[in-house]
């Protein structure tokens, strides 16, 4: 497609008005229930990324050069100022691999939306439940769009969407927090765009993957900040046909899509499109976990039993996820599929009991793992993002049988989506890890009646662990 002149910017403004003008009795009962139990979810991942070794470098970094005390981080007694508990609070959603994930959009919302909002909400005070609620869904609307815009090819030329797409999750759950003004969200948008980067290359071992959801949180914050106060930013910032987002993360303009930015934007809501995840790794891998599983149930074999695996992807996924495994640190264990697959097969689930440190050079798995092998399904690829995560798999084993299966959807996936039951047990799950079992039952019972809260001071306060004397 070819991009609009300079300085038009039908897409920027038409996003902007829709965060400005949202109303919390403008979103569908469907999608409020939804919005709810994503919340819930990336709460409990962030509980659970309170303790873990990257959280903690973070935290003590930051300690250093932060004496502000403006916003908790979750799941500790530790304060920063605003953007810098944004930043925490984004990569604690993240730091585990175990948050949403809009599969056509590749990007996990809740890390990038909900950090910025709930800073808001500690700054200003008096943050209604229902404006909770309607920012949040402001959010969870545009950085998928945005996602699915740029389709596939962004992730495969190397971007790490997290880190590109998810300020603008950001920035417009910030803006509408803040309630700005459609002029003001214009500004907002383009302020978080120009801060928009993150390499995919640090899947491969680096906590830095941990902490590009943070920075989207921290920059779409600061977004929002600073045009509350006038600062401005590219009011064109997709539309630009130089230097735009859309022309600089792609390589041609025909490989993205403006229309997607606005259609059925406040009709069709893709709040409804976000998966959760019920295995501890990379979504991209769920669907190959679910199809090994059902064969198991169907016809139980073991590691032992494995002559070798094959799994057709798309080459999405084959970029993502489908490399030889090397024991490169754990961020490169959960999103490598082999590793995976061997972990699946030897402990019988991938969770986060499944990913200790010293199970990443685990002889037995790295032996497992090379019976893995991941190729390029050109049919599934030219099905294209909305089938990004699809597999075929094919389990040879040592007498000949040969198994198959097709999964397009995984569990907990938008086709597929969890009970109720089932997100509150993972959310008690992870979040029991760190809190006491009454204050998690706290969190669970405040969030699930969002919409009663004149004031969600109680959960804030709720998500903060009280100092050890």
């Amino acid at each position: 497609m070819t991009a609009p002149k300079s300085g038009a910017n039908p897409h920027t403004a038409g996003i902007a008005r829709f965060v400005s003008k949202l109303r919390y009795e403008d979103i569908p009962g469907e999608v409020i229930e939804r919005i709810k139990l994503l919340i819930l979810d990336a709460l409990g991942c962030a509980l659970f990324g309170s303790e873990l070794e990257w959280s903690r470098i973070l935290m003590t970094t930051l300690a250093e050069v932060d004496s502000g005390n403006g916003c908790g981080v979750w799941g500790t007694a530790q304060r920063f100022s605003a953007p810098h508990a944004a930043l925490v609070n984004g990569t604690l959603v993240q730091s585990f691999e175990l948050d949403d994930v809009h599969r056509q959009g590749v990007l996990h919302v809740g890390a990038v939306t909900l950090p910025p909002i709930l800073a808001v909400a500690e700054m200003k005070g008096g943050m209604s439940g229902r404006n909770f609620l309607t920012a949040a869904v402001a959010g969870y609307e545009v950085g998928p769009r945005v996602g699915m815009c740029m389709g596939q090819e962004h992730i495969v030329q190397g971007w790490h969407s997290g880190a590109t797409v998810g300020v603008f999750s950001a920035a417009t759950g910030a803006a509408a927090a803040l309630k700005l003004s459609p002029e003001q969200t214009v500004h907002a948008l383009g302020i978080a765009g120009t801060q928009s980067a993150g390499l995919m290359a640090a899947q491969f071992g680096a906590m830095v993957k941990r902490m590009h959801a943070g920075r989207s949180a921290q920059s779409g914050l600061y977004g929002a900040l600073l045009a509350a106060n006038g600062f401005t930013g590219i009011v064109d910032v997709f539309e630009s046909p130089y230097g735009g987002f859309c022309t600089t993360f792609s390589r041609s303009t025909d490989r993205f899509n403006l229309e997607e930015l606005t259609s059925g934007l406040g009709t069709r809501f893709e709040t409804l499109r976000i998966a959760l995840k019920f295995y501890s790794c990379v979504a991209t891998n769920h669907t190959a976990l679910d199809a090994i599983r059902k064969m198991r149930e169907h016809r139980p074999f073991g590691p032992d039993d494995i002559a070798h695996i094959a799994v057709g992807s798309s080459q999405a996924t084959l970029e993502h996820a489908g490399w030889p495994y090397r024991p490169e640190g754990m961020t490169s264990a959960q999103l490598n599929m082999p590793y995976c697959i061997a972990t699946l097969l030897l402990e019988g689930d991938v969770f986060v009991d499944q990913f200790l440190d010293a199970m990443i050079a685990d002889p037995a798995r790295m032996k497992l793992a090379e019976k893995v092998a991941v190729h390029e399904d050109p049919r599934i690829t030219a099905l294209g993002s909305k089938f990004r995560h699809m597999v075929h798999v094919a389990v040879h084993l040592k007498d000949g049988t040969v198994l198959e299966d097709t999964v397009e959807a995984a569990r907990g996936s938008e086709k597929n989506f969890a009970p109720a039951t089932e997100v509150t047990a993972k959310f008690l799950k992870l979040a029991g890890k760190r809190l006491p079992a009454a204050q998690a039952q706290r969190i669970l019972e405040l969030v699930l009646r969002l919409e009663d809260l004149a004031d969600i001071g109680g959960l804030v306060k709720a998500l903060a662990r009280e100092k050890q004397h």
